[in-house]
């Protein structure tokens, strides 16, 4: 364990709930790889107090920075001074720098993570036709980064397809070669089937898509880390599906995550 002093450089991850993180752990290795006397600690902050705490974070002069996750990425932005052009597009953010001055400056990384995590894994989202469950932070950050890598058609089933459509009016100006589609529970013929709900990190969730129609040659995949076999990919492995799990998303962002606080 870190050995915490007044010297200690303070980070957050900020969640709610907050039992399923693995980012403090991860970090910490990044910490002691780099010599970095810093820790990164787990915040529980309900969605009605969000505002208050990320004020008070501005006068915390040993703050550095703080991850940020479900389900806090779609309206921290706002409370940013200010956010990259990325995370504007997106209208997510996942990490935030607190600046010497007190300002705090936001970025999302989930795509980048989740597409390198793919790569790392030799699944190559190019050319692919992807079935895209969700449409709050992570689901946007993760369809602009299958976008970018040249996905075929881009299929998203969320609760609300207003969601839906608000994500496609962004995405659909600067990638107009890809095919998007308001989908259905049904990932019936769709090469890679993506979960970027919360759904699945309680026992009790239902599943966030019709595990019926899948079949073995798709891939499922998963944003959650804990549970680390969800019921979706335990359903898909019932049904001889290659599955991809939910931390390589987490592990290839980690280091950027360290850079973009300055944790260097």
């Amino acid at each position: 364990m870190t050995n915490v002093s007044g010297k200690t450089k303070l980070y957050g991850i900020v969640a709610d709930p907050i039992g399923q993180v693995k980012a403090p752990e991860m970090m910490r290795q990044v910490f002691e790889q780099r010599a970095i006397d810093g820790v990164l600690m787990p915040m529980h902050v309900a969605p009605q107090d969000l505002a208050a705490f990320t004020q008070a974070l501005r006068g915390i002069q040993n703050f550095g920075g703080m991850v940020v996750t479900v389900p806090h990425k779609t309206t921290i932005g706002v409370l940013c001074d200010e956010i990259t052009a990325a995370a504007r597009t997106v209208g997510a953010v996942n990490i935030v720098r607190r600046d010497p001055d007190g300002r705090l400056f936001g970025d999302i990384l989930d795509g980048r993570g989740f597409v390198a995590g793919l790569r790392l894994h030799g699944i190559e989202p190019k050319g692919k036709k992807i079935f895209l469950a969700g449409a709050g932070g992570a689901a946007n950050a993760i369809a602009f980064a299958l976008a970018e890598s040249g996905v075929e058609q881009l299929t998203v089933y969320n609760r609300s397809a207003e969601k839906v459509r608000a994500m496609f009016a962004r995405l659909a100006p600067l990638y107009p070669q890809i095919k998007l589609t308001v989908g259905t529970r049904d990932p019936q013929g769709y090469e890679l089937v993506i979960n970027a709900t919360s759904l699945g990190m309680a026992s009790t969730d239902p599943l966030p898509l019709d595990t019926d129609r899948l079949s073995s040659e798709q891939i499922v995949a998963e944003i959650i880390m804990a549970p680390t076999l969800t019921p979706l990919l335990a359903a898909a492995q019932g049904k001889g599906c290659r599955i991809q799990y939910g931390s390589p998303m987490l592990a290839c962002q980690i280091e950027l995550m360290a850079d973009f606080m300055g944790a260097t």
